[in-house]
């Protein structure tokens, strides 16, 4: 309970400055149509089982096919073993099916689905299609703009599979329900003048897991900062800190590093 109250306090602070584009968490909104994005996410984050810090590194490339739908490829390196190595990679899609736009908000959903792949040792309890389990991700998102105002949430359902050689553990739940709740503000510039102006967003997203079989969860909290330049370029500062957990996570506290760059009307 003491948790949903931060939650609520912290949300009710923001004023009504924001922009849509979030660093952990995706909204319902598409990448631009005939878009090509480009984006190398990394990671620092500190080893719960073992000591020390886990860098792991994330190109992707999303391609915008239209207004409604969006594609992205990913793959997935960390340096758990000696060097950085090749783990595993992904599919994603999102299809925008609801939009309402008014002058100054605007409210969308969409569905989405991943497919993951990996050959990571399985040793943690949470299912990570993003860096740690092969498997689907099947979920939808919702997102109100409202000014410079933008909250989003997401609802998933996903499900592990072995990990090419390691089999799933027999003790671990295979299938869970993913949460998210986000909030963004533009806090730079207060008046646009250019498109080239540099714009500077702020961000508080919560991410949760319960895994269905044994009813075990986290929470996690993820404030970031965000810089957007020429309208083209973005980069993501952001740290991930723990609220709860009552299952055993490899990683939960560390630093984000996300640089991206759009190419518009590439494959119009």
């Amino acid at each position: 309970m003491r948790y949903l109250s931060i939650v609520f306090l912290l949300f009710i602070s923001f004023n009504i400055n924001a922009q849509e584009l979030f660093v952990v968490t995706e909204p319902a909104s598409n990448a631009p149509a005939g878009s090509i994005g480009v984006r190398l996410g990394q990671s620092l984050m500190k080893n719960q089982m073992d000591g020390g810090n886990i860098y792991s590194l994330s190109p992707e490339v999303t391609w915008g096919i239209n207004k409604n739908l969006m594609v992205r490829a990913s793959t997935n390196f960390n340096d758990m073993n000696s060097g950085l190595d090749l783990k595993g990679g992904g599919v994603y899609a999102k299809y925008r099916f609801f939009s309402v736009d008014d002058l100054q908000s605007h409210f969308r959903m969409a569905a989405f689905g991943r497919y993951s792949w990996n050959n990571s040792p399985i040793q943690q309890e949470a299912i990570d299609m993003m860096g740690m389990n092969s498997g689907y991700e099947a979920g939808l998102v919702a997102t109100q703009l409202i000014k410079k105002v933008a909250l989003s949430s997401t609802v998933s359902y996903g499900h592990a599979y072995h990990n090419n050689d390691y089999n799933f553990p027999a003790e671990f739940g295979k299938s869970a329900i993913n949460y998210t709740l986000s909030a963004g503000r533009l806090m730079y510039p207060k008046k646009y003048t250019s498109y080239k102006q540099t714009n500077i967003n702020t961000m508080l997203e919560f991410v949760g897991q319960t895994i269905t079989e044994n009813g075990k969860s986290y929470l996690d909290i993820v404030p970031s900062v965000q810089f957007i330049i020429n309208s083209q370029a973005r980069i993501d500062l952001a740290y991930k800190k723990e609220l709860y957990s009552s299952m055993d996570r490899l990683t939960s506290d560390g630093f984000f590093l996300k640089l991206e760059y759009t190419i518009f009307n590439v494959t119009k």
